[in-house]
């Protein structure tokens, strides 16, 4: 398919979408949103306006007619009206309650260039498009018209108004007077309100001896009918006429009410609904309108009552014709619609079949064309992506592998430090600073690298809160104190202080020590010698939170700054000092964590705000421990005097009977410290991770130092297979490591160690875990010692010696009898060597295999002798002796009697 047919089929198919949209819209029309706010909806009069309005918006299908009902309430109506307007209606529609109230909004309808009608009652300005309404100045001059025309030589009338300043009030109201004053037959004795006529017509109707009354002319027909039934009640209502307004038909209307005989006249008073729809139909079609429609008028008597009647039930009956038409004509509209739609639809599909049938078959071709070149685009794609992942993964590998890195050098140097503080020469002399300054900077060295990982920790959120009750004051006081000296080289104003000193919080210490070395080596940073530094604990007595202010008088924060201070890498520009960026935004994540908040503000210097909670009713109960972690302190504190004596002694024991220790680490100078240190008092083998199974099978030490990066298995490793090994499962081992997490620990406490040691560690530490575990170990040899004979163990304490132990003991019973049963038979049943089961017995139970066979034949005798009636010789052959003369030598050397004796006692 060349491209001159391609395009042929473009145009089809854009000619045939153009003409499915052309007749799917050809009977679409515009359509007008009309809004008709109605300021009453309860009486007949207003309902037959809307119903009106219904109907002739009905046979419009461009109008969408909303009636929003106010019932009486102004502010109600005003807020109908701001909504047509923020909706943009294309017309409102307007029926105040009164003149002056309505006038600013509607204005501002008028202004926006929204056409305006307003119905019935008039408004104080002129700002609207045209009003429609009955003239109530001619309505009230054709009830004066009426009454005047009556065969009466003098008319005396009752005038009630509505109770309200509306337009048609003053506007009948001065149309009936404006006859009424020209005709001398008519006087008007009374005129009182509509709401007023329960007190005053009774009391009117009482004195009709003194000044009668002939005609009542109330301003509706409602109101007409509630003074003929006052009348009535005093039985005077057939000697006065009612005459009303509004002469709608129905049920206790005007019409049925003068048919009735109870009113004289009722005044026709159109409600103009259909008129409105009418009249905003042309004002939206660009038709000029008048500004003022009136509607005609009509006075309703007993002469044409009946007519008016057959006129209104003929109209209603036509408006309920036309209601029903269009419900059906809407149906056949939909059904047609329908049917259309689904027609142009089968049009469509059949042309776009046509199209996809022809545009398939060079589809066909082309797609396995783009396929090949996408499947090759996606092998390169997917090539660097994978390269981009092992570039990404490699760099976070090395820059977490870096951190790590740098802790071992550190142990070194914090480790030499410790050694040669040790030394009274040293101690002494003027070398105590500069081992202090070696000191001092490589904590801080450590400090930048333990934020390095906490920024990786925080980003790959694996910070898990560790909160304990703390003495805050204690607390603040202790990281305080790290800080004194360097503000009083400096001349700094140092200062800490607090309204409770016995209030304890909740907080992780390790985190919290962070966040106050951040906060006051910034303070230091940016404040001169001889400012002021402060620390600031406030308890809020009548709240659950306590808050920590640091105050400096230092260089501050640039005001346009301060929302960035706690962006990780931010650097302010009038900082010209070196920085990480990233111990403030650690400080806020640390902050978070606590549930709590850190605020900055700048002025003559730079205030952190800390706010924290008091109890721990925020914290869920695996971020709280009961036995609060162990801070970092000082490895060294250069203002404090030394004892004379070293933590480690030269230990006076032959080489022989020293215990030993294997010591698994691929750091040379690590191992060259440790192994100086350890030699004095222990026999230390070496292994640089190569081989490292052999080597501990080999020198079954009493207890193992292993490093956690090593060339062949890592130190997790190592640690699993030992304790999973019967050979080497009772050997204590001790981690090493530069990693800290919670996950280290876990995977630490999972592979079987007895201790986890955090790089860079104190020497001082790992020499008295050294001395704990072997110390521990004792203890556990004493228990084995004094319960190991019993045929069946008196505890089981779920260690994997205690098991061992038992399996060994089954294999002596079941050849306690037999004398030629050997240390090679044992080691052998229980799968390992001679030596290695000498090693293993020696270093759990201090004695040698073959005595601790022995001691359990004697034992056994000893049972037997007690418990049994074998002779001497049988027991003795029973427990596998050869010889009863033998067996009563071994027995009295280790029970200081003979076996005889013995069994007499």
């Amino acid at each position: 398919m060349n491209s001159h047919q391609i395009i042929k089929i473009k145009i089809v198919t854009f000619l045939s979408l153009l003409l499915f949209i052309s007749c799917s819209m050809e009977n679409e029309k515009t359509k007008y949103k009309i809004g008709f706010s109605q300021c009453i909806s309860v009486d007949d009069w207003r309902k037959s306006m809307d119903h009106e309005m219904k109907v002739e918006a009905s046979l419009y299908s461009e109008i969408d007619l909303t009636i929003f009902q106010a019932d009486g309430n102004i502010e109600s109506q005003k807020l109908q009206i701001e909504s047509m307007i923020k909706n943009d209606f294309d017309l409102i529609i307007i029926s105040p309650l009164r003149p002056e109230p309505l006038v600013q909004i509607i204005e501002k309808a008028y202004d926006k260039g929204i056409p305006v009608i307003i119905v019935d009652r008039k408004i104080n300005s002129q700002k609207f498009t045209a009003y429609i309404g009955a003239n109530n100045i001619e309505v009230g001059q054709n009830a004066a018209y009426y009454i005047a025309s009556q065969n009466e030589k003098e008319i005396n009338v009752l005038e009630i108004k509505g109770g309200d300043n509306s337009s048609p009030v003053i506007e009948r109201h001065f149309g009936f007077y404006q006859i009424a004053k020209n005709e001398p037959k008519i006087t008007i004795p009374y005129s009182i309100k509509d709401v007023d006529i329960n007190l005053r017509i009774p009391q009117i109707l009482d004195s009709l001896n003194v000044k009668s009354i002939n005609y009542v002319f109330a301003f509706n027909d409602e109101i007409a009918y509630n003074a003929w039934k006052i009348a009535k009640s005093k039985g005077v209502e057939t000697t006065i006429k009612f005459v009303g307004i509004d002469g709608l038909n129905g049920d206790d209307n005007g019409i049925q009410l003068v048919q009735k005989g109870i009113l004289s006249a009722s005044i026709l008073y159109p409600t103009g609904g259909d008129e409105a729809i009418k009249l905003a139909l042309k004002i939206l079609n660009g038709e000029s309108v008048a500004k003022i429609n009136f509607l005609t008028t009509t006075v309703i008597d007993s002469r044409n009552a009946d007519i008016m009647k057959n006129q209104f039930d003929k109209i209603n009956q036509h408006q309920n014709d036309i209601v029903n038409q269009q419900i059906k004509i809407k149906k056949q509209e939909e059904t047609y619609t329908t049917q259309s739609n689904a027609l142009k639809l089968l049009l469509f599909l059949l042309i776009l079949l046509i199209l996809l049938t022809a545009f398939s078959i060079y589809s066909g071709y082309n797609l396995k064309k783009k396929k090949r070149e996408l499947e090759i685009q996606n092998n390169k794609i997917t090539t660097q992506r994978n390269q981009i992942k092992k570039i990404n993964e490699a760099k976070t590998n090395f820059f977490t592998g870096l951190s790590h890195e740098f802790k071992t050098p550190i142990t070194l140097i914090l480790s030499s430090i410790d050694s040669l503080s040790e030394n009274k020469k040293i101690r002494d002399h003027k070398l105590l600073k500069e081992v202090g300054l070696i000191f001092n900077n490589s904590k801080r060295l450590l400090r930048l690298i333990n934020q390095l990982i906490d920024f990786r920790k925080v980003e790959d959120k694996k910070f898990i809160l560790r909160a304990s009750k703390t003495n805050l004051f204690q607390f603040s006081n202790t990281i305080f104190k790290d800080f004194e000296r360097e503000a009083q080289k400096r001349n700094i104003n140092f200062l800490l202080n607090t309204n409770n000193e016995y209030l304890d919080i909740y907080l992780d210490r390790n985190l919290m020590d962070k966040v106050y070395f951040n906060l006051l080596s910034n303070s230091f940073k940016f404040t001169p010698n001889s400012g002021t530094i402060k620390i600031e604990i406030k308890d809020i007595k009548e709240s659950n939170f306590v808050k920590i202010y640091f105050k400096d008088s230092g260089i501050g924060i640039p005001n346009d700054e301060i929302n960035n201070v706690f962006k990780a890498f931010y650097k302010g520009s009038n900082n010209n000092k070196s920085s990480s960026g990233i111990g403030l935004h650690l400080s806020k994540e640390f902050i978070e964590l606590h549930k709590g908040e850190i605020e900055v503000s700048s002025s003559n210097g730079t205030e952190f705000i800390i706010t924290l909670y008091k109890d721990n009713v925020h914290l869920s109960i695996d971020e709280i421990v009961y036995e609060p972690a162990i801070i970092d302190n000082p490895l060294l504190n250069f203002n404090l005097d030394y004892e004379d004596d070293a933590f480690t002694v030269q230990n006076d024991l032959i080489e022989e009977n020293r215990d030993s220790i294997l010591l698994i680490e691929d750091n040379e100078d690590l191992v060259k410290y440790l192994s100086s240190k350890l030699k004095l008092e222990y026999n230390v083998s070496i292994n640089n991770g190569n081989n490292v199974l052999e080597k501990a099978f080999e020198v079954m030490p009493d207890i193992i130092i292993c490093d956690v990066n090593l060339p062949e298995k890592n130190g997790f490793e190592i640690c699993d297979i030992l304790k999973k090994d019967i050979r080497t499962s009772h050997i204590p081992v001790i981690i090493l490591t530069a990693y800290d997490s919670k996950e280290s620990y876990i995977q630490g406490l999972e592979s079987g160690a007895d201790l986890f040691l955090t790089k860079p560690f104190s020497f001082a530490i790992l020499y008295r875990s050294i001395k704990n575990l072997l110390y521990n170990r004792e203890k556990l040899r004493k228990h084995y010692i004094k319960n190991i004979y019993k045929s069946e163990p008196i505890k089981k304490i779920g260690l994997f010696e205690q098991d061992f132990i038992e399996v060994m003991n089954k294999h002596i019973y079941e050849n306690i009898d037999d004398s030629s049963f050997t240390v090679e038979q044992l080691a052998a049943k229980l799968n390992i060597s001679r030596v290695q089961l000498y090693r293993k017995i020696k270093s759990i139970l201090n004695i040698s295999v073959s005595d601790y066979i022995l001691n359990i034949r004697l034992e056994k005798a000893k049972t037997l002798l007690q418990d049994s009636r074998l002779t001497i010789s049988e027991v003795s052959y029973s427990v596998g002796f050869s010889s009863p003369s033998y067996f009563s030598s071994t027995f009295k050397n280790k029970f200081g009697k003979t076996p005889k004796s013995y069994r007499k006692n």
